[in-house]
């Protein structure tokens, strides 16, 4: 713990700067103390005991951050004891936070921080009302260390993977969230009868209608994941209904009704690399996100693969492939999720007094070759090695044959 309280002033000299809330600087410097942004600029005064990073020919950028996955709760897929971010046995598990589950030592957290990610959303999964999803900068020896913010949302399924829970009918699973939310505000109401046990059963377990009070009350955004064009639907139906702050999560045929999500002023969290029909999105396209872009929708770019979460900015890149601009797709992974999950204030930008999460590239993040020079996370600057470098270094050079 001891590495991140120590007073430090660093200075990324000379680069290409893209602070994202602004134009790019040419020539800027980036000046970090104690671990957050002091100064941004092409004529910052250096002091004398600051250590310099020289990025004469380099981009900087804000650490990305990737809005859904896994990361640190999970190692092995096929390991059962190696998974942490499912709650099982209960289709409605609203009060289960994934924050306790997180592994700090996981190998996938620094894979995917020498690419550039800095921080990342930790979301559950399950059945119909998954639990908590966390924020968390990939870098830390504790839980605590690493949390920037939880829980930050609630994780609701509408796809085709929710309809256990609905009897195995779209409809019913809709009617299930329904009963669940009603009974939520009932419980709020007659919480001394419910303690009392002097009220009929109800649909969920009191911890679970406890925690999706802050949900019902506007405070905690549900990020609901929906494929389907019905299922987006009914997702902005029933969250209208109950006047609940709804991120779309998934939304493979967000761009049939990209201008109603524009209108309903919801956010929508894109894997631009989609392009398989299922019975789920039979009209998923790559062209999604530009799609929703063009319409007014916010975008946030993710993988949502967490042993690949590596690969945020090949999918930005395809995003812009794809008919993003290339501002919006850098937005999509730095600014934009930090805005939609709340952090703003501290995150996503290169702006005086945010967390200086800061990447210095080679060139374009978005290009194929381009390579990670630099990371910095809370103004640490992280060593640029995880098991895959550990192996490639240790393989290097092959032993002499016998």
């Amino acid at each position: 713990m001891i590495a991140f309280l120590l007073s430090q002033t660093i200075a990324i000299t000379g680069g290409t700067v893209f602070p994202v809330s602004g134009p790019k600087i040419e020539n800027a410097t980036v000046l970090i103390r104690d671990g957050k942004i002091a100064a941004v600029g092409p004529t910052v005064a250096i002091p004398s005991d600051a250590s310099r990073i020289d990025a004469r020919g380099k981009w900087v950028t804000p650490g990305l951050i990737d809005g859904g996955g896994q990361l640190g709760l999970t190692e092995i897929g096929a390991v059962t004891s190696t998974n942490e971010g499912a709650f099982h046995g209960n289709d409605v598990a609203a009060s289960f936070n994934v924050a306790e589950g997180i592994n700090p030592a996981s190998n996938l957290v620094p894979v995917t921080r020498v690419e550039g990610i800095t921080t990342a959303l930790a979301a559950p999964a399950g059945g119909l009302i998954l639990g908590q999803a966390v924020i968390i900068d990939l870098d830390g020896p504790t839980i605590e260390a690493m949390l920037v913010k939880s829980p930050a949302a609630m994780v609701i399924n509408l796809s085709e993977g929710a309809k256990g829970a609905g009897g195995g009918s779209r409809a019913g699973v809709a009617a299930r969230l329904r009963r669940v939310l009603n009974d939520a505000l009932e419980y709020s109401r007659r919480k001394t009868d419910y303690t009392r046990a002097q009220m009929q059963a109800l649909a969920a377990p009191g911890a679970d209608l406890e925690a999706l009070l802050p949900v019902l009350r506007g405070e905690l955004p549900v990020v609901v994941m929906a494929n389907r064009r019905s299922d987006i639907e009914t997702a902005v139906r029933i969250t209208r209904e109950y006047k609940l702050k709804l991120i779309l999560a998934g939304a493979q045929e967000g761009w049939m009704v990209a201008p109603a999500i524009a209108a309903a002023g919801v956010p929508v969290l894109v894997q631009p690399l989609d392009n398989i029909p299922s019975y789920d999105a039979l009209g998923v396209r790559y062209e999604n996100a530009a799609a929703l872009a063009r319409a007014g929708v916010k975008v946030v770019l993710l993988e949502t693969d967490s042993h690949n979460s590596r690969n945020l900015r090949q999918q930005a890149g395809n995003a812009v492939s794809y008919g993003m601009t290339w501002d919006q797709a850098l937005r999509a992974v730095t600014l934009t999720p930090a805005e939609v999950f709340g952090v703003a204030d501290r995150y996503g930008s290169l702006e005086v007094g945010k967390v200086a999460n800061v990447v210095v590239w080679s060139g374009d993040p978005f290009e194929f070759g381009t390579s990670v020079e630099r990371v910095l996370i809370r103004g640490r600057d992280i060593p640029l090695r995880s098991r895959q470098t550990e192996l490639l270094d240790r393989y290097r050079t092959l032993p002499p044959k016998y």
